[in-house]
């Protein structure tokens, strides 16, 4: 049996519960998605863009479907963001109206699970759903495709500025068997709208279920989206995910991408500059322990000129993890006057971590301000020593000039909840004592004279 059939048996037993009246164009393409999926298989590290990363854990595991979304409140309100939002919530792919809060939605704003727009509208939501994101992209996107039934759709009419945050929060439970889900998240911003989506992965200790999410984004012009990805999922948990982005004159967006959890992790962002005046800035930061794989793909496509792009990635690697960061810009031929920087830095704080890098750019047009690089080091060892000297012990050191290489990307994280986050995973609970941010500031600073 090849590595593939168990996920096509799967689609087929799934296909055949379904409702016989849903209309054609749904059927169609999940056909033509199970098909793509089957003539092409998983990808193998003989791909190019799978050379680093292993995927046999998901190719060659047996999932099963979950069917409810049963969850204990309690356990759920430790997992959530204390944050004031909007909030859309899926426990392994289903969705829960329980522990989901879209009371009083502003005007303008439509925020509803996939499959209650499909019911509701599915012409419009078919007319744009998979626009930027085919079944060709990746064998990922042709099986979550062909499974596609269930996700968030995030609607803002135009001028509409969205005070609260939005979250999709998606929860994993531990099963006897492993499930497996395959959302779809679908955004469409007006002109001259605004909001935050924040996409939260988390969920119970032990879970060791493979989430292969696809998220859409159309901006039209003016629109400016602020997306933050927090993935805390649980060390078991196997994670693919693709984020493509559709921008239109003067639009922004700003993406956060934090990585904390999760066995086997793998990013893909895109984003089309499609008009003058749009603007990509890419923030990341991956902190893996253990035996944790993280890969980030970035990809910016500078369609049109007077466009901007800016992007910074820090890696943060312990024991025997694994990072891949590949970044790339496209210029294409006639963008004229646009701006694309790209850096990549990243610290090893075991002799056994590794990490595979590569940005790179391709430029067809030559009145062009274009840079890349990317850095690999280990800690100060001097700079813990200083803090030592200073009451602090060796492991807060170490956690406070760790939180100091990560500070450049978090200092630009408005959401303080998520920081918070971030912060423990990274330097662990640091004493109250301490002033964080003053002796943050102290270990840039004692990092930066022992480098001079």
């Amino acid at each position: 049996m090849s590595e593939e059939q168990t996920f096509l048996e799967a689609l087929k037993a799934r296909e055949a519960a379904r409702d016989a009246a849903e209309p054609t164009w749904i059927a169609a393409r999940r056909q033509a998605a199970s098909a793509r999926f089957e003539a092409v298989g998983f990808p193998t590290k003989r791909h190019e863009a799978w050379k680093y990363t292993d995927v046999r854990a998901i190719s060659r595991g047996e999932f099963a479907l979950a069917s409810d979304a049963e969850f204990s409140k309690a356990t759920a309100a430790a997992l959530t963001l204390p944050i004031e939002a909007l909030r859309l919530t899926f426990v392994d792919g289903v969705f829960s109206a329980a522990l989901s809060d879209l009371t009083e939605l502003p005007q303008g704003v439509t925020i509803e699970p996939l499959s209650q727009a499909l019911a509701t509208n599915h012409e419009a939501v078919g007319a744009v759903l998979g626009r930027l994101t085919g079944v060709d992209f990746s064998p990922f996107a042709a099986l979550n495709t062909a499974f596609a039934e269930e996700g968030a759709v995030i609607r803002l009419a135009p001028g509409t500025v969205v005070e609260k945050p939005i979250i999709v929060q998606f929860l994993s439970r531990a099963h006897e068997q492993p499930v497996m889900s395959h959302p779809r998240v679908l955004i469409q911003a007006g002109a001259r709208s605004e909001a935050t989506v924040l996409e939260h992965h988390v969920g119970e200790e032990g879970a060791a279920n493979f989430t292969n999410l696809v998220s859409e984004a159309l901006l039209e012009r003016g629109a400016i989206l602020t997306h933050y990805k927090l993935q805390e999922a649980p060390v078991g948990d196997l994670h693919i995910a693709s984020l493509h982005v559709d921008q239109g004159r003067d639009s922004r967006f700003t993406s956060f991408n934090l990585n904390l959890g999760g066995a086997l992790v793998r990013n893909d962002i895109v984003a089309d500059l499609n008009a003058q005046g749009a603007e990509a800035i890419y923030y990341g930061l991956f902190y893996a322990q253990g035996r944790q794989h993280v890969d980030n793909h970035t990809l910016v496509n500078h369609n049109a000129p007077h466009t901007l792009s800016n992007e910074s990635y820090k890696g943060i690697l312990d024991d025997r993890a694994r990072g891949v960061f590949n970044g790339k810009v496209i210029v294409k031929r006639d963008s004229q006057k646009i701006e694309a920087h790209q850096s990549n830095a990243n610290l090893l704080l075991s002799d056994r971590a590794e990490i595979d890098t590569k940005p790179e750019l391709e430029i067809y047009a030559d009145d062009v301000k274009c840079s890349h690089g990317a850095t690999t080091g280990q800690l100060d060892e001097e700079a813990v020593y200083a803090l030592r000297t200073r009451g602090i012990d060796k492991q807060t050191a170490r956690g406070l000039l760790t939180l100091a290489f990560a500070g450049e990307v978090m200092e630009q994280v408005a959401l303080d909840a998520v920081a918070e986050r971030v912060e423990l995973a990274v330097a662990g609970k640091l004493p109250e004592r301490f002033n964080l941010a003053g002796l943050v500031e102290a270990a840039v600073a004692l990092g930066e004279e022992s480098e001079s």
